[in-house]
C-alpha cells in the first residue's frame, strides 16, 4: 500500500529540496567563476601550495580554535592585497609567507575571487548602542569608542555589527577572537603594515591588552571563553 505523506511534511521536504538545490547551484557558480581559485583553495597546487581550506575551513569560515581567520565573504581586493603583502614580506607570517611567495599574481587574484564569492557566516547582530553599558568594554569600544583618549568606535570604519565597509575595511564579526587580538597586537608593536591611511597603528596604540581582549571577544563571539591576548601573525 502506498504511504501517504501529510501536507505539512510534504511542504517541508519541498523547502529542503529548494535549499539543497540552491547550495549545489552556488557551489557550481563559484567553480565556474573561479576554477583556478577553487582548485588552489580546495586542493592546493603541485608547486607546493597546500589547500587553503586545510587551515581556513571547508567553507572559508576560519578556525577559531587555531586562530586562522575566515576568508569567506571578504572583498577580493582586500584578500589579494593581503596575499601580496605576505609575498613581499610587508606582512609577516611564518605560515603564509612561504605559500604566498609560490603563488603568481593570477593565483592570488583567483583565490581571492573564489573566497570573496563564498557566503559569509552569520556574525554578530548590530546592537543598540543605547543599551550597552560602559562596563561591557568590548561592546562599548566597538560601538562608541573612547573619545576621552581620542579612540573612535570600531563601527565607524568597520560598519555596524562589524559587517565591513567596502574593500578597505574588512568584516570583523565572526573572525576568531585570537586572530583579531593578534592583529591588534601586531599593529601596536609595528609587526603588521599600517594599512589604509595608517589608521590602525594609531588605534591599537590607544588600546590596553585588556581592551584588545575585550574587543576581540566581542567580535569573535567568544566572550564566555575569555580569550587572552595573543600575538597571532597569520
Amino acid at each position: 500500500m502506498r504511504q501517504r505523506i501529510n501536507p505539512e511534511r510534504k511542504a517541508t521536504l519541498a523547502r529542503c529540496a529548494v535549499v539543497v538545490g540552491a547550495i549545489v547551484g552556488m557551489t557550481s557558480t563559484y567553480a565556474q567563476d573561479s576554477p583556478l581559485g577553487m582548485t588552489i583553495a580546495t586542493k592546493g597546487a603541485a608547486k607546493g601550495i597546500p589547500a587553503c581550506i586545510s587551515c581556513h575551513g571547508p567553507n572559508g569560515e576560519g578556525n577559531a580554535a587555531a586562530g586562522f581567520p575566515r576568508l569567506a565573504g571578504l572583498s577580493a581586493a582586500y584578500l589579494s592585497a593581503q596575499l601580496a603583502e605576505f609575498a613581499t614580506g610587508q606582512r609577516k607570517s611564518p605560515v603564509m609567507q612561504p605559500f604566498s611567495r609560490l603563488m603568481t599574481l593570477d593565483d592570488r587574484n583567483a583565490v581571492a575571487d573564489y573566497f570573496s564569492k563564498l557566503p559569509a557566516p552569520v556574525g554578530n547582530i548590530a546592537e543598540d548602542p543605547g543599551k550597552i553599558k560602559p562596563s561591557d568594554t568590548g561592546a562599548w569600544l566597538a560601538t562608541r569608542g573612547r573619545w576621552s583618549s581620542g579612540l573612535p568606535a570600531c563601527a565607524q570604519c568597520h560598519g555596524p555589527g562589524g559587517v565591513g565597509v567596502g574593500e578597505t575595511f574588512p568584516p570583523l564579526a565572526g573572525q576568531p577572537a585570537a586572530y583579531i587580538s593578534g592583529q591588534l597586537h601586531g599593529w601596536k608593536t609595528g609587526a603588521r603594515p599600517p594599512g589604509p591611511m595608517a589608521l590602525m597603528p594609531v588605534i591599537a596604540s590607544k588600546l590596553s591588552d585588556a581592551d584588545i581582549a575585550a574587543v576581540a571577544d566581542y567580535y569573535g563571539g567568544e566572550a564566555s571563553a575569555g580569550v587572552a591576548p595573543t600575538k597571532v601573525s597569520k
